[in-house]
Formats: structure tokens, C-alpha cells, sequence
């Protein structure tokens, strides 16, 4: 899979079990785009039934714990998520870690636990508006990079990173192509120093606002080898759009 498209969405604290119709609806559609990998991160409390509703779409995580199991109420281990049938999961989601003050080796925690399980991993990088408007976007997410990425054995095979600034998630705002060009090989670069060869097989995904209408542009550029899809996600129809707009460019 790891030259194949690789279309994420991820649904956040949105859905009960009346969006399995949408799950459903987007696995009966992925049939269709045989040349991109199509994933949904449901809810924890779907990722089940998620997986029970869908055949050929991917099912993950949100985020999972870094410990196996013990006194963390409330929160879920990657043996959990992969006993409920995910498939992977994402970490370091900004959300995560702003709102949860997750730090850099919290996140290579969870990354590391989550390879042990089996799952695959989505790591999330990105730069605030501030940090952007400083000049140091690139020396931020290489420095989450370097505190964030997995060190176990064969961890580049598993692992997908996505690239969302900040400063553009459910904004509607979208960094230049020029931009968002610049810092996927930044990112590429980065990533290949920090595992050799092994670097340059890992997916590296744009997320931030990626809508139908600019999901084509966005992911025709150099080293963008997917997306991870927020609110256009939680629907089939905007979705799947995407979908087809990563199957026509694959196509090419």
C-alpha cells in the first residue's frame, strides 16, 4: 500500500450509530478506487461496529494510550484499539496536543505502543499561525519530528505522517501550494535522517481544510501522498469526492 494514495477521514467527536449509513456508504463506494487506500477514524465507540459495517475501507483510532493497560480512566490502549478491530491509529493530532498538553515524547509513547500492538501509525506535525508568521514552520515540525517519530524496529513500514498547520484546521484557510510544497520535502528530508532509506517510503498526508474543491491541487503536489479529511469526512458524498479526486490524479 505504500505507494497507493491514502485518503484518512477523521470524524473527531462526531457521530453515533446512525453514521455507520455514512461508513457504510463510503466502503461500498471504495470498491471503485482500487489505486487509493480509503480509512475512517471513527469514534472509539464505533470503531467496532465500524468494522462489522465496512470490508474494504481501513478503521483506526483517534489516539490511544501509551500504556498496555492500568488505573487511566477513561482512556484506551492500542490493544484495545486493535481488539475492537482498528487497523491503526492517528497520534499527536493538535488537538491532542494543545488541548491535552500532550508533548513530543507522549506522542512517540503512543506511536511506540501503538506499532507494538499492530496497528499502524498516523503521527500529526504542524506549526501555529505565530510560529509560521516567525519564519520557524519548518524547524518546528522538524523538531516534533525528532522528539515525535517511533524508534522500534520496522517502524517506517507502518508509519504515515501528516502534515496539518495549525492554524489551518477547520479554518478554511489553506497554505499556499508553494507552501505546502516546501514543507513536505522539509518533512521528507527530516524523516529520512531520522530512519535512512526507510524515510523516504514513509506516506507523508496534508490535512487542514481539505475539501472537494481543493483536494485535487493539494494532493497533485510533490510529497503529498494523501490526505487526512476532517469535517468533509463525516459525510459519504463530501468525502468521497476527495476520494475521487485521489483516484483520478492516480490514474494519471
Amino acid at each position: 500500500m505504500a505507494g497507493l494514495p491514502y485518503i484518512v477521514g477523521n470524524w473527531k467527536m462526531n457521530g453515533t450509530r446512525a453514521m455507520l449509513n455514512e461508513a457504510r456508504a463510503i466502503d461500498r463506494a471504495a470498491a471503485r478506487f482500487p489505486k487509493v487506500q480509503v480509512a475512517v477514524a471513527p469514534p472509539a465507540t464505533l470503531i467496532y461496529r465500524t468494522r462489522d459495517a465496512a470490508d474494504i475501507i481501513g478503521v483506526g483510532g483517534q489516539d490511544c494510550h501509551a500504556q498496555e493497560s492500568g488505573a487511566f480512566t477513561g482512556d484506551i490502549s492500542a490493544v484495545m484499539l486493535k481488539d475492537a478491530g482498528a487497523d491503526f491509529t492517528i497520534v499527536g493530532h493538535s488537538e491532542r496536543r494543545t488541548i491535552h498538553g500532550e508533548t513530543d515524547a507522549d506522542v512517540k509513547a503512543k506511536a511506540e505502543a501503538a506499532l507494538a500492538a499492530g496497528l499502524g501509525v498516523i503521527l500529526c506535525v504542524g506549526e501555529t499561525e505565530a510560529q509560521r508568521d516567525a519564519g520557524q514552520a519548518e524547524a518546528v515540525v522538524g523538531a516534533q519530528l525528532e522528539g515525535s517519530c517511533p524508534q522500534t524496529d520496522g517502524a517506517p513500514e507502518k508509519l504515515s505522517v501528516a502534515y496539518e498547520p495549525v492554524w489551518a484546521i477547520g479554518t478554511g484557510r489553506v497554505p499556499s501550494v508553494e507552501d505546502v510544497a516546501a514543507m513536505h520535502k522539509s518533512i521528507r528530508d527530516k524523516l529520512v535522517a531520522i530512519y535512512g532509506e526507510g524515510g523516504a517510503e514513509v506516506r507523508i498526508l496534508y490535512g487542514g481544510s481539505v475539501k472537494a474543491d481543493n483536494a485535487a491541487e493539494l494532493l497533485s503536489v510533490a510529497e503529498v501522498g494523501g490526505a487526512l479529511v476532517g469535517g468533509a469526512s463525516l459525510t459519504a458524498e463530501s468525502f468521497l469526492s476527495i476520494v475521487g479526486a485521489a483516484a483520478s490524479l492516480a490514474a494519471d
